[in-house]
């Protein structure tokens, strides 16, 4: 399956490096481009891609203000922040935003496909720090609704990095009620992304931080 990317960056040169290496790959193609956030929000909403690679800085609306927007208008889109900027506060806020994953400009090639290809299969990629570092500073979703059992093994296995597609596979269910499933998680918990799930799920101790690797 070829997953659909868009790329939203201010600078030409940038979106043109990106495309050019991203294609070499057989499974990804780029299907537009944004230089501003606004235009980010539209072309998701038109386009429907399956992964937005968002830069945070720049001009009419930021990365973090379009990564909300476009989770708000459609909940299946990816969104990767792909930055040079490695502060605290940007990568609290892309998160809070819906973010599924936050890499620097200076990430290597193979590892930038590997983590869209992540993305795009469902799986949450979270370091022990990042976890840990994240676990402080995202909020715990206040009174959330109770999961189903079903819901709760969906979200154990999402969190410990297994894609729908091996989610499906475990728990002998289909990949679209997996994503059925994700989705009402997402809902009753109240938060915006697979990332804020599965810091829940560490956090209510369904699994560990070390699991998460």
């Amino acid at each position: 399956m070829t997953i659909r990317i868009l790329l939203a960056d201010d600078h030409a040169v940038v979106r043109l490096g990106l495309k050019m290496f991203l294609e070499l790959d057989a499974d990804l193609v780029v299907v537009g481009e944004a230089e501003n956030g606004d235009q980010a929000v539209r072309l998701a909403s038109s386009l429907n891609p399956d992964v937005v690679l968002m830069d945070l800085l720049m001009p009419i609306m930021d990365g973090i203000t379009a990564i909300k927007a476009i989770r708000s208008q459609a909940p299946d889109i990816e969104i990767i922040a792909l930055t040079s900027v490695l502060e605290d506060a940007s990568v609290m806020g892309a998160m809070r935003a819906g973010a599924t994953g936050y890499l620097l400009k200076d990430t290597q090639a193979d590892e930038l496909c590997r983590a869209i290809k992540a993305a795009a299969a469902g799986q949450v990629q979270l370091s022990p720090q990042v976890a840990t570092r994240l676990l402080r500073e995202v909020q715990a979703p206040e009174s959330p609704e109770k999961l189903t059992e079903r819901e709760t093994d969906v979200l154990r296995l999402l969190a410990l990095g297994k894609s729908n597609k091996e989610i499906a596979l475990e728990l002998i269910i289909g990949e679209k009620t997996v994503k059925t499933h994700v989705s009402s998680i997402l809902g009753k918990l109240g938060v915006p992304s697979r990332t804020q799930a599965a810091l829940h799920a560490v956090r209510i101790g369904l699994v560990s931080i070390g699991e998460t690797e």
